[in-house]
C-alpha cells in the first residue's frame, strides 16, 4: 500500500537532498492568433524569416496559418523558462510588423470561417498529412472552434524524486514503476482538475461574433448570458468558457470510456478510438473523387484529436504515434491542457501560475492514488464542468467520494496539502517563493472575484467595456512593450540559425517522399499505428 500523504513528504524531506525538489522539469507551449489593428484575422501566410513551421523548434503554428503556437526546450528553473518564452515572444512580434497577438483564449472578430485559414506546411507527406488532419477538423467541428488559444504546461519531476519514492515503496526504481506513477498522478489530477479554471480561468466573458459561424444556438438558449456592452456575452460566476461546451466537442469519445489505470488500459482505449468507424463523420466522406476531407472516418483521425485536460508523454521518435512512444519508453512527463491564456501576462502565463503548478503536480504525485471507474471519471469531469462555468458562485458544491462538499472546503484542505509541499521546496532552496505565491493565492480561496475571471469580469463592469475592447488595449501594450526590449536569454542568431535549419529539414522532408504517393504513405502511416509497440523496463 502506498504510504500516506504526509508520510511520504516527511521522509523526503529526511533525505537531505536539494535534487529531490529542485530538479522539476518544465516547458511551455503557448498559443496566439495574429490579428490587424483593427482585431480581425491577420490574412496573411506564417512570416518566411521565422522558418518553417513543419520544422522549427520553438515557433510553430496550431491549427491555421494565423494561429502561431510558442514552444520553450525543457528546462529546471522557472525563471530561464519564463525569459525563453519572452525572447520567443520578441522575435515574433518583430516578424509580424504591425500585427498583434491576441493575448486571450476566446478569438474575436471573427468576420467568417473562410477567415480561417488552415496551417500549411508544404509538400511533403507529413506536411500534406498535417494540413489534411486540420481540414478534417474543419468539417467536424467547424473552423471557428480551432482557433481557440490556450497554454500547455509540461511537468516531470528529477531522478532523485524517483529513487527516493521508489525507496520509500520498497521497488526497483525503473521506467515500470515511473509509468505506474504518473498515472497516478493523472488520476488524482482529474479528481481535483476543476481547481486550475476557479484560479486560472480567464474566459468569463467573449465577443459575440463567435457565434456567427457555430452551431451553438441551442447551448445559447439554455445558458443565461448578460449583455456587458454591445459586442459581449458572459456567465455571471463562469470561469474557463473556452473549456465549456462551446470548444469542440466529440460525443462519440464518451462511448470509448478512455480511462488511466494504467498504460495498456489509456493505449487499447486510444487505438480504439483511431480505429472504429463514426457515423456521424462518416458522412462527411474521407476522400470524395480527389479531394481529400479528412484522414479517415474513425471516432478520432488521429491520436491527437482526443481531448483531455492532462496527457501522459513520451518524446516521439520518427515514424512513432504517440501511443507507441509511450509503450516503447513509459511516460516521460505529463502535459496540463487546461490553461487559459492569461490576458494579465505578456506571454499568457506567469511565474506565480508555473509555481502552483508545481505544488498541485506534487500533490497529485505523492498522494495515494486508487483506480478511477468510468463513472468516477464521469463525475470528476462533472465537477470540472460546474467549476468552468459556475465557479465563481460562493454556495458552489462538487461531489468528492459520491458525496456534496462546497467547493470553497475542499480548496481550503487541498492549499493545507500545498502548503506543506511548498515549504518543503522552498526549505530545500532557501527562499519562500512558493509559500509567497500560495499565500498571495489563497486570497483568490477567501474571495472568488479576486481570480482571474473575477478581475475580467469587474474591468469589464466597472469600465463599462467591450470584451475586444479589453483585449486590443493588453495586445498593443504587450506589442509596444516586447518589440521596444531586447533579447535576454537567447541571441538573434540563434533564431536565424533555428529558421535556416527548420528550411534545409523541411526541403530534406520532402526529397524523402519521392519513393511513395501521398495515398500509401496514409496507408501505411495507420497499419503502422494499429502496431502495438512494447514497453521498456
Amino acid at each position: 500500500m502506498q504510504a500516506t500523504f504526509q508520510a511520504v513528504i516527511e521522509k523526503l524531506k529526511q533525505s537531505g537532498k536539494t535534487a529531490v525538489w529542485q530538479g522539476i522539469k518544465r516547458g511551455i507551449e503557448r498559443e496566439a492568433l495574429r490579428i490587424k489593428e483593427n482585431g480581425t484575422l491577420a490574412p496573411g501566410d506564417h512570416p518566411q524569416e521565422l522558418g518553417k513551421t513543419l520544422t522549427h523548434p520553438t515557433i510553430t503554428t496550431d491549427y491555421s496559418e494565423n494561429l502561431l503556437e510558442f514552444i520553450t526546450p525543457v528546462a529546471s528553473d522557472i525563471d530561464t523558462t519564463l525569459s525563453q518564452l519572452r525572447d520567443i515572444h520578441r522575435v515574433a512580434y518583430n516578424a509580424i510588423n504591425d500585427e498583434l497577438l491576441w493575448p486571450m483564449s476566446m478569438p474575436c472578430y471573427i468576420g467568417s470561417d473562410d477567415d480561417i485559414r488552415i496551417a500549411k506546411y508544404g509538400d511533403s507527406h507529413s506536411g500534406r498529412m498535417k494540413s489534411l488532419y486540420r481540414r478534417g477538423l474543419t468539417y467536424r467541428y467547424g473552423a471557428t472552434m480551432q482557433v481557440i488559444a490556450g497554454v500547455h504546461y509540461n511537468f516531470s519531476v528529477s531522478d532523485a524524486m524517483w529513487e527516493e519514492l521508489a525507496e520509500i515503496e520498497g521497488v526497483s526504481n525503473n521506467q515500470s514503476f515511473r509509468t505506474e506513477r504518473y498515472f497516478a498522478l493523472i488520476r488524482n489530477f482529474k479528481r481535483v482538475a476543476w481547481v486550475i479554471p476557479y484560479l486560472f480561468g480567464a474566459s468569463p466573458a467573449l465577443c459575440k461574433s463567435f457565434f456567427s459561424q457555430t452551431k451553438n444556438e441551442e447551448i445559447l438558449q439554455k445558458w443565461d448570458f448578460d449583455t456587458v456592452g454591445k459586442g459581449t456575452v458572459f456567465l455571471p460566476y463562469g470561469t474557463s468558457l473556452r473549456m465549456s461546451d462551446l470548444g469542440y466537442t466529440n460525443k462519440e469519445q464518451a462511448t470509448l470510456k478512455i480511462t488511466y489505470n494504467s498504460l495498456d488500459e489509456y493505449v487499447t482505449g486510444l487505438r480504439r478510438a483511431i480505429t472504429t468507424p463514426s457515423t456521424q463523420f462518416s458522412k462527411i466522406g474521407v476522400k470524395v473523387g480527389d479531394d481529400y476531407r479528412q484522414l479517415n472516418d474513425n471516432i478520432l483521425q488521429i491520436e491527437n484529436e482526443f481531448y483531455s485536460p492532462i496527457r501522459p508523454k513520451q518524446t516521439a521518435r520518427d515514424g512513432e504515434t504517440p501511443s507507441q512512444a509511450l509503450e516503447r519508453g513509459g511516460v516521460e512527463y505529463v502535459e496540463i491542457r487546461a490553461l487559459d491564456v492569461n490576458p494579465f501576462s505578456d506571454v499568457g502565463i506567469t511565474a506565480q501560475q508555473m509555481h502552483f503548478l508545481d505544488l498541485m503536480l506534487l500533490h497529485c504525485l505523492l498522494q495515494p492514488s486508487e483506480e478511477m471507474s468510468w463513472e468516477q471519471q464521469q463525475q470528476a469531469d462533472k465537477n470540472f464542468t460546474k467549476v468552468v462555468m459556475q465557479g465563481r458562485d460562493p454556495r458552489l458544491s462538487l461531489q468528492q467520494n459520491g458525496i456534496d462538499r462546497l467547493m470553497a472546503d475542499w480548496l481550503e484542505e487541498l492549499f493545507a496539502d500545498f502548503s506543506s509541499i511548498a515549504k518543503a521546496l522552498d526549505n530545500s532552496s532557501g527562499n519562500k517563493v512558493y509559500q509567497n505565491h500560495l499565500a498571495d493565492l489563497y486570497e483568490w480561496v477567501l474571495n472568488p472575484e479576486s481570480t482571474l475571471s473575477g478581475q475580467i469580469l469587474r474591468l469589464l463592469k466597472e469600465e463599462d467595456r467591450d470584451n475586444s475592447n479589453l483585449g486590443m488595449q493588453l495586445a498593443k501594450q504587450y506589442r509596444e512593450q516586447l518589440k521596444n526590449e531586447p533579447l535576454s536569454y537567447y541571441k538573434q542568431d540563434d533564431f536565424v540559425k533555428w529558421a535556416a535549419e527548420s528550411e534545409q529539414a523541411f526541403e530534406e522532408r520532402y526529397q524523402q517522399d519521392n519513393n511513395v504517393d501521398f495515398d500509401t504513405f496514409l496507408a501505411n502511416y495507420f497499419k503502422q499505428a494499429e502496431r502495438s509497440g512494447q514497453v521498456a523496463d
